[in-house]
This record gives structure tokens, sequence and C-alpha cells, in this order.
């Protein structure tokens, strides 16, 4: 009994080697499973590096100019006229025109972030006129006119911008120095003693400008942007002492004049910019 107890436990030791080895056999001839490594991802495109480019666009602004003169005991005006003048003097038109022109710039790109610089010099042309007429208080029904006409041609901005980017997309903000030409010539006259009087202004103005745009890439080094600026220039203002009246003519160089106009206004433009160095 006890020698048929040991052989059977040899029989089943020996058949579970066999199936034992059997298994491992069938293992190793499988084919290893694949290893799966993730794919790079693809780079995006770059906004760093130096830009040049051309813009074109329209642009509408607020001329607000003004004429103003004081009263004097040895001078030509009742004490009346001066509030007048001022009234009819203090004026506003709104003209609109063409600009266009160059800008240059440099990015750099920190992730999604995006700063950079830029400056553009454009022409920028705004004129306009105004005239208003009004009656003497003391002196009815005589009238006088003051005529009002302001213009630049112009603009240059130097101005930092910050993005964020979204591949070859780029929205952004800017804002900075802004640099103009104001003129204005201004005359007044009346039909109680043929009074008359001019100023002129040319100075060129530094203001401010904020705006945004989007620019896209579209390879190659080449970008399609769209933005929009508002700008404010203040005023600038001039004084003359050349008022005459009657026939033959008397000067009345006490009757001080001031005339002053400001500017301010908005442009839309787009433009097309090649990147060196970018995707």
């Amino acid at each position: 009994m006890e020698l048929f107890v040991n052989r059977l436990i040899l029989a089943g030791a020996a058949l579970f080697v066999g199936i034992s080895g059997s298994a491992m056999a069938a293992d190793l001839s499988r084919p290893a499973a694949p290893v799966y490594t993730k794919a790079p991802m693809a780079t995006g495109y770059n906004w760093s590096g130096f830009y040049v480019g051309g813009t074109l666009g329209g642009a509408w602004g607020t001329f607000d100019p003004s004429t103003s003169t004081v009263f004097s005991n040895t001078g030509y005006f009742a004490t009346t006229s001066p509030p007048a003048i001022a009234t009819v003097g203090a004026q506003s038109f709104k003209p609109s025109g063409f600009t266009g022109g160059v800008e240059a710039g440099y990015n750099w790109q920190m992730g999604a972030t995006v700063v950079g610089v830029e400056a553009d010099f454009q022409a920028f042309h705004l004129s306009g006129s105004a005239t208003g007429t009004g009656v003497y208080p003391c002196c009815a029904p005589t009238t006088f006119t003051v005529n009002s006409q302001a213009q630049t041609d112009w603009l240059f901005t130097a101005r930092p911008r910050l993005g964020f980017a979204n591949n070859n997309w780029l929205f952004y903000v800017t804002g900075g120095l802004a640099l103009t030409n104001l003129k204005g010539n201004f005359t007044f006259t009346d039909t109680f003693a043929t009074a008359a009087e001019s100023g002129s202004v040319s100075s060129t103005k530094a203001g401010w400008t904020i705006g945004g745009g989007v620019e896209a890439g579209l390879g190659g080094g080449w970008s399609l942007k769209a933005e929009y600026l508002y700008v404010d220039f203040g005023s600038v203002s001039t004084t003359s002492t050349n008022l005459t009246a009657f026939n033959p003519a008397i000067a009345f160089p006490t009757n001080v004049f001031t005339h002053s106009t400001d500017l301010k206004a908005n442009i839309a433009r787009v433009g097309l910019n090649y990147r060196f160095g970018s995707m």
C-alpha cells in the first residue's frame, strides 16, 4: 500500500511538471506585446523675433477749436463782447480720413504669453473747419464772425504690446506714446467797424494711445493683423495782438486773443507683417 501511494505521488508530480513545461513553452512562442510610446507634440507657431510691415486704414476724430479775447479799458470791445465772442468761438468738427504707413517691432514669446514693442509712422490726414456768427449784446444788430480751421497730416506711435498666443493666433492689447503735428488757423471779423484779427499755430504735439487687435500667422514668416487705436493729443494754443478796426485801421493790441485746438481720434486699420526667423 505504501508503495502504491509513493508511485501515485510520483506520477502526479511528473504530470504537473509536464503541464508547466508545456505552458512555459507556449508563453515563449507567443509574440511579445507591442510597446506604445506617445508621439511627440507638434511645435506651435513661434511669435518671437523682429518684424516689419505696412498698414492701411481709416481714421475719424474730433477737433475742438476755441477763440476768446479779453476786455481792456483802452481796447475796442464793450464789457459784454468778450463773453459773447468766447461762446461763439467754442467750436467743434469731426473729420475723417485715410491712414497708412510702415511699422516695425520685436516680440518675445514665453509659453502662451507674448510681449513686444512696436513703432509705426503713418499718413494721418484729418482736417476740417467751422464758422460761427453772433450778435454783439451791446450793439445789435451788428454781428461778429469766428472762423476756425485745424488739421494734421502724420502720426507716429511707439507702444509696448502684451498678448496671448493660441498657436498661430495672437490676441493683444497695446498703448503708449503718440506724436503728430497739430495746425490751426483762426480769424475774427465784425460788421460794426470792419474789425479783423487772425492767429495760427503749428506744433508737434505729444499725446497717448491705447488699443488692441488680433494677428494671424499665415506661414512663411507672414502675418495679417486687424487693429484699433484711440489717440488723444490734448491741445495747442497761441495768442495774438493784431486786432484792428475802423478805416483807416486803428490797432487795439490790448485786446489779446487766444486761439487753441485739440484732437482726439479713432483709428481702424489692417496690417501685413513679415517676421524674420518665424515659423
